[in-house]
């Protein structure tokens, strides 16, 4: 028996996370990595693979050095409750509060403030314009058209080894980093 809310989930290294009742203690970069490795952006409407880490990871680095760890975790939450494309998302009532519960232990987990710095979300409104015309050859006009311009980043696609691999090195190096 155990006193934690609701199911739990195994994750890759193989330990159990609630998402009802998420702790920083059950947060591991490997794992967060490896599933966002493992997740495609825009649910698979893409011309081809491309990863919520290699997302996460170009716009730590197109972001100003103090806040390229909260850009690199922005999305870690879905790593435990799947990438949910926003149109979709602010209509799952149950879906905010638990992300935001488990944005929370992450928080705590790294050391990062629980509020997105300015920048991030700038940097997350740009890199869909980016995104969308590398990855999308058939598109409609988006809410952003006109009105920012796209992120100058190089969207690759990245395989999801290499994607795990850069998303973990990159955490590494800004943990190291003096804060």
């Amino acid at each position: 028996m155990t006193d934690r809310n609701g199911d739990w989930m195994q994750t890759f290294r193989g330990g159990r996370f609630y998402p009802l009742d998420p702790r920083p203690e059950d947060i591991y970069a490997e794992d967060i990595a490896h599933a966002l490795s493992m997740l495609c952006r825009y649910g698979g409407h893409v011309a081809r693979f491309y990863s919520v880490a290699e997302h996460c990871v170009l716009m730590s680095r197109a972001v100003a050095p103090e806040n390229a760890l909260a850009a690199l975790l922005h999305d870690a939450t879905e790593a435990y409750v799947v990438d949910v494309p926003r149109p979709l998302k602010r209509h799952l009532r149950d879906y905010g509060p638990i992300e935001a519960a488990v944005w929370n232990a992450i928080c705590l987990r790294f050391r990062v403030a629980g509020d997105l710095p300015a920048e991030v979300h700038e940097a997350d409104d740009r890199i869909i314009l980016t995104e969308r015309d590398d990855l999308m050859p058939r598109h409609e006009r988006w809410w952003q058209d006109g009105r920012i311009a796209p992120l100058p980043v190089d969207v690759r696609g990245w395989m999801p080894w290499d994607a795990e691999h850069e998303y973990l090195n990159r955490l590494t190096e800004l943990l190291e980093a003096p804060r």
